[in-house]
């Protein structure tokens, strides 16, 4: 195993013997040869290698698999058969209250958790003030953490599991549990651990963490990898598997077809006469989109146009801040009750920049019929920092209906840099005033 490797996971499965009743397990004990279990095998032949420095994203249905890798990787559990290989201290947060007394104080976890991963009692007090500063949970630290609400508990493990330098991070949903407040400081944190090399595991439903804090993802279903790579495009195949799964169209043994609602084309069209309702469309690995949804309306065509009014081209090039014009095609193919069109531009790591919809703009579309075709037209500007961007398009008949269509990379574009000289430089550029307020500018020396 190379020693840029932190992780290694080889031929991974766990199963877990589960019993009909209580005593099934004792008659087990007592009367050794007679099986009364049936077997259920959460993982199933997992092989991964995770390199010293990256931050992977773990996603997938509840269910899938994904808080028992984790425990491996922590070494709580161990591995029915394969091989996990782990270097160095690892600090993990894997659900609320585990690893704590609930009648100890705050403090005295603190301590008993340190001592557990391996810190002496001088580097723990050495660290004591910076993990109750960061939980900032006040003088409940002297208080048992039976005590303590859901937000107070999380914020005191996290601040314990971030400050006793960690070689690996592991963190299982617990981000999404606390304040606003306490979610970006979480989230400074592990952009602080990255920069200095701690490889971090995570598992979140927040895409928009995962596409922006790692490096790569790992989608897990039904025990098995179901990809892994970039973490845009796992995020992509991990919606449109939940889509397939709402709709009855993933079978029991995980087999899905990746050409199934792959959207292709030369240019910015995205239908073609094999695209219709049930049927399958064609593969072109070069302009290659996905899509997801009921599919009982179908968005035909996208087209992006520059603000002189020329039509862009397969790689469209605007200018900084340049308005831009969306059309947006529709044929529907089943009765909508009601109908909502949007789009989304959104960076390279999928995070969503620019976006809106036919109702939040005031433009309701209301009921339509079978057959009927409609075209909507979405007017921006792009105040955005040179670099490459994709538009995704989507409609539903409400904001709590599945989609009936949802087109991923629906068309990619380049945005020029601005002309205003600044060296000072962000994502998104806009027209900042300032003003000083203060009068008498003498007294401050």
């Amino acid at each position: 195993m190379s020693e840029d490797i932190t992780i290694s996971l080889k031929n991974v499965s766990k199963c877990f013997k589960r019993y009909a009743r209580p005593v099934d397990r004792l008659k087990e004990i007592l009367l050794p040869g007679t099986s009364r279990t049936s077997e259920f095998w959460a993982l199933r032949d997992i092989n991964l290698e995770i390199e010293k420095g990256q931050t992977v994203g773990l996603v997938g249905r509840n269910g899938s698999g994904k808080s028992t890798l984790l425990q491996m990787i922590a070494r709580t559990l161990t591995p029915t058969t394969g091989e996990v290989v782990v270097r160095g201290r690892v600090s993990a947060l894997l659900e609320l209250g585990s690893g704590f007394n609930p009648e100890f104080t705050g403090r005295q976890n603190v301590f008993f958790n340190a001592r557990l991963l391996g810190l002496s009692q001088q580097e723990i007090e050495d660290k004591f003030d910076d993990i109750a500063a960061f939980a900032d949970i006040g003088s409940f630290i002297e208080q048992p953490v039976k005590t303590y609400s859901s937000g107070m508990y999380v914020r005191l493990a996290f601040a314990v599991a971030v400050n006793v330098e960690p070689e690996i991070l592991i963190v299982d949903e617990a981000l999404a549990v606390g304040d606003i407040v306490f979610q970006h400081r979480c989230m400074r944190k592990m952009r602080s651990l990255m920069d200095s090399g701690v490889t971090t595991l995570f598992v979140s439903h927040d895409s928009g963490a995962i596409k922006t804090l790692c490096n790569s993802a790992v989608m897990i279903d039904a025990g098995k990898i179901y990809a892994s790579g970039n973490p845009n495009s796992v995020i992509i195949k991990y919606m449109k598997l939940v889509t397939e799964s709402e709709l009855g169209l993933v079978n029991s043994e995980n087999d899905i077809d990746d050409t199934k609602n792959t959207v292709v084309g030369a240019s910015c069209s995205l239908l073609d006469e094999q695209s219709l309702p049930n049927q399958k469309s064609q593969k072109n690995p070069q302009n290659q989109k996905t899509r997801r949804g009921s599919k009982k309306a179908l968005i035909e065509n996208v087209q992006l146009f520059h603000q002189c009014g020329d039509e862009a081209d397969e790689s469209p090039i605007f200018g900084f801040n340049e308005q831009v014009k969306l059309l947006v095609d529709l044929q529907v193919y089943q009765e909508l009750q009601d109908c909502i069109i949007g789009f989304f531009v959104c960076d390279k790591n999928g995070n969503e920049l620019i976006g809106s919809n036919t109702i939040e703009e005031n433009q309701p579309i209301g009921k339509l019929i079978s057959g009927t075709k409609l075209q909507i037209e979405f007017t921006f500007k792009l105040p955005l920092r040179p670099s490459s961007y994709s538009l995704t398009v989507a409609g539903a008949e409400n904001y709590t209906a599945m989609t009936f269509d949802w087109i991923d990379n629906a068309a990619v574009f380049q945005v020029l840099p601005p002309d205003t000289g600044k060296r000072i430089h962000a994502l998104v550029d806009t027209p900042i005033s300032v003003r000083l307020l203060q009068q008498d500018l003498a007294t401050r020396a």
